[in-house]
């Protein structure tokens, strides 16, 4: 089994929990701010792929405008092997705080993960969901 990471971000938005969740759950809101295709399943037990067929995986988890729980895997990583993604979503002041984390990221791969999940991910949905 590979030597594995695990990752963490805080990510404060200027937009509602249910804005993020429906975001990152829904297909066609998924690509419109990822700019790159996405197919998703947004029940438990749901598969999801996103970047075109480079990420997939499955959601285990959700609890509507809270909480998303879902194993991934990137095409390159050794053949099945899945992180656990986690996606916190706290109702704060001035929008959401988004905790994230994810486990069992092979090592090799940790490093380009972590900086993909802030160019591709957070970045761009900032500018989606705050752009008034």
């Amino acid at each position: 089994m590979a030597t594995t990471r695990q990752i963490r971000h805080i990510v404060r938005f200027k937009a509602t929990p249910s804005a993020i969740y429906r975001a990152l759950m829904q297909s066609k809101r998924h690509a419109a701010f990822t700019g790159a295709p996405a197919e998703i399943d947004p029940t438990v037990g749901g598969r999801f792929a996103a970047w075109g067929s480079h990420l997939r995986g499955v959601t285990v988890e959700l609890i509507k405008n809270q909480r998303i729980v879902q194993a991934w895997r990137a095409r390159n990583w050794p053949t099945g092997h899945y992180s656990i993604a986690t996606f916190e979503l706290k109702q704060a002041k001035a929008g959401t705080v988004l905790v994230f984390t994810q486990v069992g990221i092979p090592a090799k791969n940790a490093k380009s993960i972590n900086e993909g999940w802030k160019t591709h991910y957070w970045q761009p949905l900032k500018k989606a969901l705050e752009k008034n």
